[in-house]
């Protein structure tokens, strides 16, 4: 286990702040950037108009924040220690995401923490990066946005500028003692990636899931990214094991979550797991198991592309 401890005084956020006036330093990054940083980023903002995009802040305590913006939601942990940032969506958000940090308070972003490696989390990790904020993420993130040093590395992987790689990496788990919170962060492997991190608020009882939840919708498994079902599920029940009635759940897509959200989404990852590993086991082809429609009664309720998902959820199976 990893600690990072804070070693100044704790002060209560500062709220309701004007825009803050960015840094020098801040304003040259975004400068040289150009706002869009790496070339895929690039190819992301030319394919999605971002410009219309509003970052929403809600408040879950005076000091604690979830963004939802476009691309995966945002934690935000506020004080006088700086800003401490879960994922951070794409490059040409960085400022319209600063503007959201700077309406809660008026010191800048320390820590970026990537929840997995996908481009709609990590894009303005670029940006930040050079702008001086410290990135940390599991050890595979770090793999799979640098290939070019891990040549065994198998599935997809896209090599990021060095300023937007993490800086700080962790295998099964780390503590931040950060803003007179302590911050729990958990790798569960084999989920939504091979580089999954859950985020822990004890004090707030608030966790952030990163795409081991999509809450409302039938899940990506990337399984390209050593994703796989079963892990989706425990991150599930991890989270629900540590989970009370009381407990705020950040899904990495979809409005905020209680655990009865999560506990109907378990159900039924659990119930189309069992289906396709029935179908699998009867001698049905991954072809055979869409065209069986496993998910058709549960289509309305959890929304599109139910064969993606049934893929993933086959070839997690078949691997047994």
């Amino acid at each position: 286990m990893n600690d990072v401890s804070s070693a100044t005084p704790v002060a209560p956020a500062r709220r309701g702040l004007a825009r803050r006036k960015f840094a020098p330093t801040l304003l040259a990054a975004l400068g040289a950037a150009g706002a869009v940083g790496t070339a895929s980023t690039q190819a992301q903002a030319q394919q999605q108009d971002m410009s219309e995009v509003v970052i929403e802040t809600i408040e879950l305590e005076d000091d604690l924040f979830v963004l939802f913006g476009r691309g995966g939601n945002i934690g935000l942990s506020v004080g006088e220690d700086g800003a401490f940032l879960i994922d951070d969506q794409f490059a040409p958000l960085t400022e319209k995401i600063l503007a959201a940090v700077a309406a809660t308070t008026d010191e800048p972003v320390r820590w970026v923490l990537n929840t997995h490696w996908h481009g709609d989390h990590t894009g303005g990790n670029e940006n930040l990066g050079k702008a001086g904020a410290m990135i940390v993420a599991h050890e595979n993130v770090y793999r799979r946005m640098n290939p070019a040093e891990f040549g065994e590395l198998a599935g997809r992987s896209s090599q990021a500028p060095p300023a937007a790689l993490p800086v700080v990496s962790f295998d099964h788990s780390i503590h931040f003692h950060w803003n007179g919170r302590h911050i729990q962060v958990a790798h569960i492997p084999t989920a939504h990636t091979d580089g999954d991190a859950i985020v822990h608020f004890p004090r707030a009882n608030v966790f952030h899931m990163g795409d081991t939840f999509f809450n409302g919708r039938y899940p990506f498994v990337d399984v390209d990214s050593g994703g796989d079902i079963d892990g989706v599920i425990a991150a599930a029940n991890f989270v629900l094991e540590g989970s009370d009635a009381d407990t705020r759940i950040i899904p990495g897509h979809g409005p905020l979550a209680s655990p009865e959200d999560l506990r109907a989404y378990r159900d039924m990852l659990e119930t189309v797991r069992l289906r396709v590993a029935g179908l699998a086991a009867a001698g049905q082809t991954e072809d055979e198991t869409v065209a069986a429609r496993p998910t058709e009664d549960l289509d309305a309720t959890w929304g599109s592309n139910p064969e993606r998902f049934v893929r993933a959820v086959y070839r997690g199976v078949e691997r047994r």
